[in-house]
């Protein structure tokens, strides 16, 4: 019997060993260009760069982002001329993105938490949401999502990262967050 313990934990460790090192979760460290932001992906993320009106201010938006594991995963970046509504800017953001996932808020109000880190400007708006919405064929999705600003010199740079899959475990959002060095 103390054979058959033995073997079934080494093929238990070999099993647990390989899935960690499965391509689908891949983690690497991810630079977004002209800034001093990197963020950690579970896969080879894709990038863009785009113009998007926030607020009514014309902001470039980098964006990297993946699939992996059933789950879209990404990250985003901008940095604010000098006198921007950075706590109006992260509000309507965050309304934004809750809109795009089609999330009921009154249904299902989404559940959200103070962001706590070191590194982040101390706004009330720096928040982590987590919230059941659809994606845009119209099937369930959850979304966990976090937003902040952080100081970039005379500036401020907003940052926001966000997972989306039929379910999300806690160390799926927390390890993509906590990969965030602004």
């Amino acid at each position: 019997m103390q054979r058959f313990r033995l073997g079934l934990m080494a093929c238990l460790i070999s099993a647990l060993s390989l899935s960690a090192c499965s391509p689908d979760q891949n983690w690497r460290d991810v630079a977004l260009d002209g800034t001093a932001f990197k963020a950690q992906l579970p896969c080879k993320p894709d990038r863009t760069t785009r113009p998007v009106n926030m607020g009514g201010l014309s902001l470039s938006l980098q964006v990297v982002g993946c699939e992996s594991a059933g789950a879209m995963w990404a990250v985003m970046t901008t940095e604010l001329p000098a006198g921007a509504d950075a706590p109006g800017l992260i509000s309507g953001w965050q309304k934004a993105t809750l809109q795009n996932a089609r999330v009921d808020t009154r249904a299902t109000p989404p559940r959200q938490q103070v962001w706590q880190r070191s590194d982040l400007l101390p706004l009330a708006q720096t928040l982590r949401i987590q919230a059941k919405g659809q994606n845009a064929q119209g099937q369930e999705v959850m979304l966990d999502a976090v937003w902040g600003a952080v100081a970039a010199g005379d500036r401020v740079r907003l940052i926001h990262a966000v997972v989306y899959a039929p379910q999300i475990s806690p160390e799926m959002a927390n390890t993509l967050f906590d990969g965030l060095r602004p």
